[in-house]
């Protein structure tokens, strides 16, 4: 269901962002992430990208949880993958936080792909936006390596996850925001680490690197 989303301004945005992020952001990273809240909140009178659930606490709840990857991310990575972008949490987000991250969003439904692109030109951020599903063989428009795969809310089947392994670098991670339990993945990853999510006993961002 679409709705207004609250109306805030671009100061009291900047100095809850500030709040909710573990690492410093500067004035040009607050202005694209602004600048992505604004078409969010257009979009979102039109088409459901984020549901009423959350609204109350959308900066909580979507732009700090996907800050709170910043620490897991390594030092250096210049190549990332955010599968099933959605609404741009936490790909969008995180690319602006990290203007070196070259950042491709992947989003299967069309609509949200074209809400993606909208929000990385407003946001004078160069994205990739990739309108494909992920399955085999690995989508055209896919780095052949990177350094970061993010994904909020996407399953895939073990063979998939597989491949993407495939194309991770030594020293690259996979982030998955999780629930109490471990989601199910093939041995070609382990666990390196996770951080817990602010508000709750049970959700956090569980770190993952290719198996040796």
């Amino acid at each position: 269901m679409a709705f207004a989303l609250p109306e805030i301004s671009r100061v009291d945005f900047g100095a809850e962002i500030l709040r909710l992020s573990p690492s410093a952001l500067g004035e040009s990273s607050i202005d694209a992430l602004f600048a992505h809240y604004r078409e969010l909140a257009l979009w979102n009178r039109r088409m459901s990208l984020i549901g009423p659930g959350t609204a109350g606490e959308i900066l909580a709840r979507h732009y700090g949880e996907s800050l709170a990857a910043l620490p897991l991310i390594p030092a250096g990575a210049r190549r990332a993958v955010d599968l099933g972008s959605g609404a741009g949490f936490p790909g969008l987000i995180l690319a602006a936080a990290m203007p070196d991250l070259g950042m491709t969003l992947v989003e299967a439904q069309e609509r949200k792909w074209a809400f993606l692109a909208s929000a990385a030109r407003k946001a004078a951020l160069p994205c990739r936006c990739l309108n494909v599903r992920v399955h085999l063989p690995l989508p055209a428009g896919l780095p052949e390596t990177f350094d970061l795969i993010t994904t909020r809310a996407l399953r895939l089947d073990p063979k998939v996850w597989d491949a993407l392994a495939d194309r991770l670098t030594a020293e690259g991670r996979l982030l998955i925001w999780a629930g109490e339990h471990d989601p199910e993945l093939p041995p070609s990853f382990v666990t390196s680490g996770s951080v817990p999510l602010a508000g709750s006993a049970k959700r956090r961002i569980l770190a993952l690197r290719r198996a040796p």
